[in-house]
């Protein structure tokens, strides 16, 4: 029981995950034995609220989309938990699944290759509709329609094929596919970088419009990190399969606590003069995922790192409310 001087409780995430981890195995030979297996994501925790927009960034190979496609059981989770609306969802059968695949959709990257090219628009967006059983036949194709409207294409688009359409608009039909079964939670992975950068806010635009005006929550995965800050409430920062990083958006940019996300932003395009001298360039490459390195998977590249940075495993410390950082040197930007 609370009293009028009681914190009001924060209401239950819509998306909690812990401790996620994905592997994919490495096979070799005639009899394809396993040799190995890459961590793709690698015991990870986070959580979405209701109506919240998360933005997911790091380097290519980082673990962002294998994240998100686990999350709507695209690619099956290794171990860990992922729990929505309360319910866990890793031990679940197919068939026990498929409700919460009415509640979960995702945006796919490439506009093309996730658009059936034999069909057209109207059986693309139809077939959620069909398999969920929603609405009466003879009303699919005004719900149709109307979703088209909604992402701004007009209503004879339906009777055409994704080929007749430009990459911006191919994207706006899988963004209406994803809305059809009227999810609670979407999942944006990299919906622009496929694109022309002359459509690519008009999407991101379009995305943050129909974010608001229909109360989803949102996880939008890209490496444009001026995207981030123009969308998202909070950003999680991943580097080769772990989290860095996770802060409000306006916080983490002005203050990051991370070694490797200072870097990241100082990577960014900046219009700022001054900025070129503030660059911290990362040296070598990515590490591979088949054998990441030992304790701090950052530390072969961080300018920082000593000794113990290499036996320590650093645990995502809170270095202000809201605000954890994986790094040992808690010292460090302060």
């Amino acid at each position: 029981m609370t009293t009028p001087d009681s914190p009001t409780p924060r209401p239950a995430p819509l998306v909690e995950v812990a401790n996620l981890k994905t592997y994919f195995p490495v096979n070799e030979g005639v009899l394809s034995r396993t040799v190995g297996h890459v961590h793709a994501v690698d015991d990870i925790s986070f959580h979405i609220g209701h109506s919240e927009v998360v933005g997911l960034v790091g380097e290519s190979g980082s673990g962002k989309t294998t994240v998100g496609r686990s999350l709507v059981r695209l690619n099956r989770a290794t171990a860990g938990s992922i729990r929505f609306e309360g319910q866990e969802l890793t031990g679940l059968s197919d068939r026990e699944f498929q409700p919460y695949r009415r509640k979960m959709q995702i945006i796919f990257q490439d506009p093309f290759a996730s658009l059936d090219p034999r069909k057209r628009v109207d059986a693309i967006i139809g077939e959620a509709l069909s398999i969920h059983r929603l609405g009466r036949r003879s009303e699919r194709r005004g719900r149709i329609a109307e979703l088209l409207r909604l992402v701004g294409l007009p209503e004879d688009a339906m009777a055409r094929f994704p080929h007749e359409f430009s990459g911006g608009q191919r994207q706006r039909i899988g963004i209406a596919r994803a809305l059809a079964v009227e999810p609670r939670f979407v999942i944006a992975d990299e919906p622009v970088s496929a694109l022309d950068v002359s459509v690519q806010a008009q999407i991101v635009n379009l995305i943050q419009d129909l974010q608001s005006e229909l109360g989803l929550s949102l996880l939008f995965i890209a490496h444009d990190l001026g995207v981030i800050e123009h969308l998202c409430d909070r950003t999680i920062v991943m580097y080769l399969g772990r989290i860095m990083e996770v802060a409000p958006t306006k916080r983490l940019y002005s203050a990051p606590r991370h070694p490797y996300t200072r870097a990241l932003l100082s990577a960014a395009p900046s219009l700022d003069r001054n900025a070129a001298h503030e660059k911290q360039v990362l040296e070598g490459e990515v590490p591979s995922p088949i054998n990441p390195p030992s304790g701090c998977v950052f530390r072969t590249r961080c300018p920082y790192a000593i000794k113990d940075c290499a036996e320590i495993v650093p645990p995502a410390i809170a270095v202000e409310p809201d605000h954890v950082s994986a790094c040992i040197r808690t010292e460090l930007f302060q």
